[in-house]
């Protein structure tokens, strides 16, 4: 199997001011057919940069990926770069030309001396044709290694990888299968699944390995896989797999690439229920995350954003004395802002949100990132009080994944 590392090049990269989707991409398809990415850098488009870089690279690994810096500007010096690497001469592409006058004639336009000399490539370059754009692909060899120069921009790289690199080092290299099952979890952390789970863990064959991928409110665990028989491989997965998501699977509410809300839209329409949002803190958010997903309509009703106490009291029917007694972040108030949605948007479930997002607000006894959260029906009412940071887009952003957590529960139980 071949090691594999990603330089992708760009001071914009380097500054955030543009997010590097293009390693994601690269090693998710490589993944996919059994190789396997050792080392991502990001580097600035400088010749001294990318020709160190390309050097340490090659020093330890069999394939270098490289993005960025083919372009028509002057400050795109990939392609120099590697001509110095290998020591060769930069060569006039005819072919590249000839397609970068027809792109431009299509669209009415005439091409510039910069274009012309975007056609100059190193000479011992393979050109890998580009249809989503003017700069082809190149793939060069040196001994036993290979180099490919793909384009930045994110949809002529994935064409070129896609098309042209990927085929090309499956038929060069003898891969082994990589096969990957990924159990998601909810409303339980990393280190206590990890507890109830630990001998499970190490009864692992060699073969497999897990990993915990923890984000807000939500744990990932993967396992994979990596043997010379898939049906082996497809065996073990399942075997080991189904003993781990046994054994946690209170908090396990699905396996692969959904998310939560997507399956709390399923659980809805299995049962043929609809529901609605009361939301205080989170404006909103948590039906924003409900509506991202396609159909929605048939189970979401609607929401009340009740950010100020006398929309709760007058839209979802929140007691004054309530709201004077135990104030709007209370268990008191969450349980009546969900029997207020549950009446006023006529819905079978209703889930509620109210709390201190921050950074200002808090006081000793409600400090920021207390956050009530409540899920209902017409008959009983569930609540939780979360206890998150300072951080007020991570209050949010963590209140809305646990009371759609509370409300997948909710729904598995009825």
């Amino acid at each position: 199997m071949p090691k594999i590392t990603i330089l992708t090049i760009g001071d914009e990269l380097l500054i955030g001011q543009v997010i590097d989707t293009n390693s994601a991409f690269m090693a998710q398809a490589l993944n996919r057919y059994g190789m396997e990415v050792f080392r991502k850098v990001a580097i600035a488009d400088t010749l001294p940069e990318i020709i160190d870089n390309l050097e340490q690279a090659l020093s330890y690994s069999d394939v270098v990926l490289m993005t960025g810096g083919l372009g028509p500007t002057k400050d795109d010096v990939t392609k120099k770069a590697l001509a110095k690497y290998f020591g060769v001469d930069m060569a006039f592409s005819e072919v590249t030309w000839e397609r970068i006058e027809y792109f431009f004639q299509r669209l009415g336009r005439s091409t510039t001396p910069a274009h012309r000399e975007q056609c100059y490539m190193p000479e011992n370059a393979l050109l890998l044709t580009n249809k989503m754009g003017t700069a082809p692909g190149m793939w060069m060899e040196q001994e036993d290694k290979i180099v490919v120069s793909m384009p930045g921009v994110p949809y002529e790289m994935e064409y070129l990888l896609t098309h042209e690199v990927i085929p090309r080092l499956r038929k060069r290299f003898k891969l082994r299968p990589i096969a990957h099952r990924t159990l998601l979890t909810i409303g339980e952390g990393e280190s206590r699944l990890a507890e109830q789970i630990e001998d499970l863990e190490e009864q692992l064959p060699p073969h497999l390995s897990l990993a915990y991928l923890p984000n807000l409110g939500q744990v990932r665990l993967r396992l994979t896989g990596r043997a010379d028989d898939k049906e082996t491989l497809k065996h073990d997965l399942k075997v080991y797999g189904d003993a781990i998501r046994e054994r946690i699977k209170d908090f396990v509410y699905a396996e692969g690439a959904t998310n939560i809300e997507a399956e709390v839209g399923r659980l809805l329409l299995e049962k043929g229920l609809t529901m609605a949002t009361a939301e205080s803190c989170t404006g909103g958010y948590v039906a924003h995350r409900v509506t991202a997903i396609s159909g929605a309509s048939a189970y979401f009703q609607g929401s009340i954003v009740a950010y100020d106490n006398k929309v709760k009291e007058s839209l979802l029917g929140v007691s004054p004395t309530t709201l004077h007694n135990h104030g709007a972040v209370s268990e008191q108030t969450v349980r009546e802002m969900v029997t207020g949605a549950l009446k006023a948007l006529n819905v079978d479930v209703a889930l509620a949100v109210s709390g201190i997002a921050g950074p200002t607000g808090g006081t000793p006894e409600k400090p920021v990132g207390t956050i009530w959260l409540a899920v209902g029906n017409h008959e009983k009412t569930e609540t939780f009080l979360l206890l998150g940071t300072k951080d007020r887009e991570k209050n949010i952003q963590y209140a809305s994944t646990r009371v759609l957590g509370m409300l997948w529960h909710f729904l598995q139980k009825k």
